[in-house]
Order: structure tokens, then sequence, then C-alpha cells
């Protein structure tokens, strides 16, 4: 059994040549945290560099995401745009196509020096790209479960800090997450999520309701917060969840869009009797999972061609194209591993 604790994305807009040095330097800080030894480090700056010159230089709304996973020595590098997309994806992959006078030789580089790599692009509404860079004797966490779970977690604008919180457990053929929505923004709002970040981690896949009893009880010492816990089995293909509040859940596949029903209230403050729904996971399908940092009506056809592709892809489209822009927003996805 593993816990994983969702990781805070510091972001970037890309506006001019400034912010692509203003992220590498960024990036080797997080690379230090990371313990990157020099050359994992040197890797990591060339990425930033590559794709925050293209966003500069050929994007719209372009930005980049930086992250760091501790645990798994691992920091993460999402780059995103608004347009104009790239019409020749494999052609931008080749050796010796250059984005205009960069260090490297074009994305073809950037997939090199990344241990994961990822580029999902439409015309016109743009790409997004995930890369990560490992120290070079950390195993991916894709390759030990059945299941795979990514998430963005960014602070409202003006805060170092989010009031959102996720963890996810990773468990053979099983996974488990908790999102929670400290109330407001800030440190306050932080308190309350990392608190019920607590009874989660105690025991992921215990008995739902009872833990958001306990929930709710950890949290009247704070000023609370709307969440929801999702249990996957992909054993016999179900879901089951159960929340207080305005934390949502979908599923999604080829065929089928579920909306997951969650109670309203505010654990630490007032909530009805819990209750817990279950629903199928068809094979192919995607959980995602978000707080109300990002708009609720979204197509799901827009995930469509990322499915099977790295989970982080579909968390970074919404994001991307749903983010409100004035709260606390997070993004979960999980899905069954290849």
């Amino acid at each position: 059994m593993e816990v994983i604790t969702g990781a805070l994305h510091t972001a970037f807009p890309m506006g001019d040549a400034s912010r692509v040095g203003e992220a590498r330097r960024h990036a080797a800080t997080l690379a230090a945290l990371a313990d990157l030894n020099e050359l994992a480090a040197g890797r990591l700056a060339l990425i930033v560099t590559e794709l925050g010159n293209n966003l500069v230089r050929h994007a719209r709304q372009g930005q980049m995401l930086l992250a760091l996973r501790a645990s798994d020595h691992e920091v993460e590098v999402i780059s995103m745009d608004r347009g104009p997309g790239i019409a020749d994806v494999a052609r931008c992959m080749n050796d010796g196509f250059s984005t205009g006078g960069t260090p490297g030789t074009g994305l073809g580089a950037v997939r090199r020096l990344a241990q994961d790599f990822d580029l999902h692009s439409v015309v016109p509404d743009g790409t997004v790209i995930v890369a990560r860079v490992r120290a070079d004797d950390a195993a991916p966490r894709a390759l030990r479960h059945g299941v795979r779970a990514a998430g963005i977690r960014i602070a409202a604008p003006g805060e170092t800090v989010s009031g959102d919180a996720w963890a996810a457990g990773l468990n053979d053929a099983r996974g488990a997450i908790m999102l929670a929505d400290g109330l407001g923004h800030g440190p306050d709002a932080a308190e309350a999520s990392q608190a019920a970040l607590e009874v989660f981690r105690a025991e992921p896949w215990g008995d739902a309701p009872a833990m958001l009893e306990r929930t709710h009880a950890r949290l009247r010492s704070t000023r609370g917060a709307a969440l929801s816990v999702f249990q996957l089995d992909a054993n016999d293909a179900s879901i089951r969840c159960c929340g207080a509040g305005n934390v949502m859940g979908r599923v999604i596949s080829g065929t089928s869009d579920r909306s997951l029903v969650t109670q309203h209230g505010t654990a630490g403050l007032q909530i009805r009797r819990p209750e817990e729904f279950a629903h199928a996971w068809p094979e192919h399908a995607l959980l995602v999972v978000h707080s109300d940092g990002i708009e609720s009506r979204w197509r799901p056809d827009r995930l469509m061609p990322v499915l099977g592709r790295d989970p982080q892809l579909a968390a970074a489209i919404l994001l991307r194209d749903h983010c409100r822009g004035r709260d606390d927003a997070t993004i979960v996805v999980m899905r069954r591993q290849d």
C-alpha cells in the first residue's frame, strides 16, 4: 500500500522571456530539494528553458507549472497554452527540428531529457506537455500499481499556499482519493484541508461514511471544508463515494459520462448523516475529481483523446480551459494502469 499527497504547483505565465529565467531558477531550487544530481538538474534546466522559450515565442497565453514530489525524488514540468496548436507533432519531435534558436533540438530533445514525457496538441486549441525528471535510481510510481493517479493543485491569486489538498491511496488494483477544499483560501483554509487528509491517510480504504464522520469531528476546530472520498476497485469495476459539499466527481469514457453524487454540507460545520453511493467504473474510464476552482460544466469530449495517456494531460487540459482564476483550484485524475 502506498499513500501519496498531492504536490502544490507553482504557475509561471510566460508573457515574456524574463519569466523563462524565473521558472528555471525555481526549477533549480526544486531540483535541490528532490536530491537530483548535477546531471539530472542540468536536464531539468534544459527542459524548462526549451519549453519556456517555445511558449514565449510561439504560443498564446502560455503557462508553465512546476511541482516537487520529494518522496519520488522527482520534479514535474507542465507546459500549456491556448493555441495555435501543433499541426505536425511527429515533425516537431524529430531531431534537427528547431523551434527558433532554443538550446536543444526542439521537442525531441525534451522527450530525450525527461524520464516521463507526453504531449497532446489540437489546432487551434493549443498544446499540453507533461515532463518529469527523477533521480537516476528512483523508480517511477506508474510501474508499482495497477492504477494511476495524477493531479494539479494551484493556489488562489496572491496566495503562496492552497486551501485545497488531496491525497491518493494506491494498492495494486485499488485506488482511493480524498480531495478537501477548505473554506475560503490562504493558511486557515489550508489548515482545514490538511487536517482532513490526516484522517484519510490513516485508513484510505476504511468505511467511507465513518471516515467522513471522523473528519467532521476532526475539523470542528477549523473553519471547515468541502470534501469527497472516492474508493475504486478495478477487480469488480466499482467506485464508492461519500462526501459533503461541492467537490465534484465525474467518470468519463468513450461511451459514457456520469457525475458522482455527494451530499450538501461542510465538514467541521454541518453535515447530514453520511451516505455512500456506488457506481460502475468502466474499463477505459477516467475518474476526474475537482474543487470549485474549476468550472463544473466542461465537455468530456476534450478528454477523449487522452483517456489512455498520462492522466496529468487530462488534468492540465481541464485546468487550462476551465480554471475560474479567482480561487484555489485542484484536479485529480485516476485511471487503470495499462
